[in-house]
């Protein structure tokens, strides 16, 4: 795939907003890239700001308005960009990519769209942020929670000092509408652009089997479709210890011929 586009937008997903990507943004930025990171709606500011009063739309921001906002934004460009999410915005990535949105798509340890159905695991591990019994209140996950979810590859001293500079309350409707809504399903026969999908060993959010999953499960036998599995990476692998090895694989796949 030779090189399409001068621009790249990165998507983030949920439990951060859009400061997880500063230092991909500065990273590819570099490289001679137009980046741009936009905030999911209701998540614009500071994360311990956003921790300390939580933006009055954030409950309001479901699954479609975060692809829709992206879509937006997209529309706006001089040129159709490079599609990069992570997580919740991996599965945003591959609805952007559907409708058209992108010239190519990187999903990194991304979400299972509604017609791939997760492990156990998964719904165990995220079950607090989704649950349905409590509406659209908003989550905000305790530092054990992170330990646990994002942050298992680090120390705990490391762990806390991550929540603090990366986590912010979560509206329960986006996890609500990936579960439930059509929107949030994908149509793995039609054809499309460029996909990579790329898995950390050690998430235990989404874990590489998952991954596997769902870039396997398309089927449109001249569109591309790449998997990558970084050993010893957590759900944390954009913001981990080794993050500009990932960037790197990443940058490389963009630009081969």
């Amino acid at each position: 795939m030779s090189k399409k586009s001068n621009t790249i937008v990165f998507v983030h997903g949920m439990f951060v907003n859009n400061t997880s990507w500063s230092e991909w943004k500065t990273y590819f930025e570099a490289k001679g890239y137009t980046v741009y990171t936009p905030a999911n709606p209701g998540h614009e500011g500071n994360p311990a700001d956003l921790r300390a009063n939580i933006h009055p739309d954030l409950t309001k921001t479901g699954f479609i308005d975060v692809v829709m906002n992206i879509a937006a934004l997209i529309d706006t460009l001089p040129e159709k960009p490079y599609i990069i999410g992570h997580s919740m915005a991996g599965l945003a990535t591959q609805k952007l990519i559907e409708l058209g949105k992108g010239v190519a798509g990187v999903s990194i340890d991304g979400a299972p769209p509604k017609n791939i159905f997760p492990p156990f695991s998964t719904v165990k591990i995220v079950w607090p942020a989704v649950n349905f019994f409590k509406g659209y209140s908003p989550y905000l996950g305790t530092k054990a929670w992170y330990r646990k979810a994002f942050f298992n590859t680090l120390t705990e001293a490391e762990s806390d000092k991550a929540f603090e500079a990366i986590a912010v309350p979560e509206s329960r409707k986006i996890g609500h509408e990936t579960l439930l809504k059509s929107f949030s399903a994908v149509d793995f026969k039609k054809p499309h652009a460029p996909l990579l999908f790329i898995a950390g060993e050690k998430d235990t959010i989404f874990p590489p089997s998952l991954t596997k999953k769902i870039a396997d499960a398309y089927s449109d036998s001249k569109s591309v479709v790449d998997y990558k599995a970084f050993s010893n990476r957590s759900h944390f692998i954009c913001g981990e210890p080794g993050w500009k090895e990932v960037a790197d694989y990443i940058l490389e796949w963009l630009e081969k011929e």
